[in-house]
């Protein structure tokens, strides 16, 4: 289903702690950091913590920039983003910072912890809204909830570590945005921003550095996740790569004949092997066909690879022996994350999809970005 925006955004210091040991929290920014804190929450339509950081923190998690709350009301939003807790038992301080300020909020928790929940803020009288996602806190739920029932569009998340570490590894997070801090924290007790565990892509994935930039006498640094998910459950990445395929499709040649597809095959790391697109390489070469061309045969990452394909790989082709979803086993791939299934404009009863799958790849449709794939094929409806 689709899912928010996740933004986690955190500062950190040198070495990687998000606090100290004291009784206080400790300022890791500085007032210009703040204030681009400040910002992204003012262009967010939701701000999460757990329940943990509420009870270290006490977090009001504000837009405090009067300007900037004038400018959400004048776009026809809300003064004030949604804000969000998540909570497994249920057990909440009702005289927190976050009920009193702000605007409307949300309880995320478990069946069990709903009751408890509810009766804790039961004597507010702010109609928080107490929500249970099943008998675990269920990430996925979460997420699905808030953008099918609260319109939410672009989260942030900002903490705590365990929050941070659950998001990433379940590979919900779309982008983090870290500051650092000039300081070194030394407590090997302090929290850190992200816990042991088994990451998207293991050890090896590195995530792609989109920039980086002094704010203050802090450093801030925009990375989005690289790795693909695994079988047919979505990751972050499996978005980011598919739009990446769908974008290469608007390179290709027009024409009359054929559709415009974009293609990019990347390994179970996050690394991309190879990119193509329709007519790339000759008049009758296609997506998949094209960027599998550029990988050396028998190279061992192919055989925990996916390919990104903005309309499903080919079943039949007049043009070649072999159509693209064979290809695409011939190479030793299975998994294949799509946009939109072939229609029956040059072939009828195409099933790419079902090709692949009577293999044993696992094919995953990600529909929201169906009229990306179709938007460079309007001249053939």
């Amino acid at each position: 289903m689709p899912h928010p925006y996740v933004l986690l955004s955190a500062a950190v210091s040198l070495d990687g702690c998000l606090d100290d040991t004291g009784p206080g929290r400790l300022l890791l920014s500085g007032p210009a950091d703040f204030d681009r804190v400040d910002e992204v929450r003012a262009e967010s339509d939701a701000i999460l913590v757990g329940a943990g950081t509420l009870r270290a923190d006490n977090p009001r998690l504000l837009v405090n920039s009067a300007e900037r709350r004038a400018a959400r009301v004048a776009a026809g939003r809300p003064e004030y983003p949604l804000k969000v807790t998540v909570s497994g038992s249920g057990d909440l301080d009702p005289d927190a910072n976050f009920w009193s300020t702000g605007g409307e909020k949300i309880v995320y928790t478990t069946d069990e912890g709903a009751t408890r929940a509810t009766e804790a803020l039961r004597g507010l009288g702010l109609g928080v809204d107490v929500a249970s996602v099943g008998p675990d806190v269920d990430w996925r739920a979460v997420l699905t909830h808030l953008h099918d029932v609260r319109g939410v569009r672009r989260l942030m998340v900002e903490g705590g570590g365990r929050v941070h570490t659950q998001l990433l590894r379940q590979g919900l997070a779309d982008e983090l945005q870290l500051a650092l801090a000039p300081l070194v924290v030394g407590e090997p007790d302090a929290p850190r921003l992200f816990g042991p565990g088994d990451y998207p892509g293991g050890p090896r994935n590195r995530l792609r550095l989109v920039e980086t930039r002094p704010v203050g006498d802090v450093v801030l640094m925009r990375y989005v996740p690289t790795a693909p998910g695994t079988g047919t459950v979505p990751s972050a990445a499996d978005h980011r790569w598919l739009a990446l395929a769908c974008e290469l499709a608007a390179e290709c040649p027009p024409s009359q004949t054929a559709f415009s597809v974009g293609a990019v095959v990347v390994a179970a790391d996050g690394t991309e092997l190879a990119r193509g697109y329709s007519r790339e390489s000759d008049p009758v070469s296609h997506a998949e066909e094209a960027a599998l061309a550029k990988i050396e045969p028998g190279d061992p990452r192919l055989a925990t690879a996916t390919v990104y394909s903005s309309l499903e790989p080919c079943a039949r082709r007049a043009s070649r022996p072999a159509p693209c979803a064979r290809l695409i086993l011939d190479a030793g791939v299975r998994r294949v994350v799509t946009a939109w299934r072939e229609p029956d404009t040059f072939v009828a009863g195409a099933d790419g999809s079902g090709l692949l799958a009577a293999a044993g790849a696992d094919v995953l449709v990600l529909p929201e970005y169906e009229a990306d794939a179709k938007a460079p094929n309007r001249h053939l409806a």
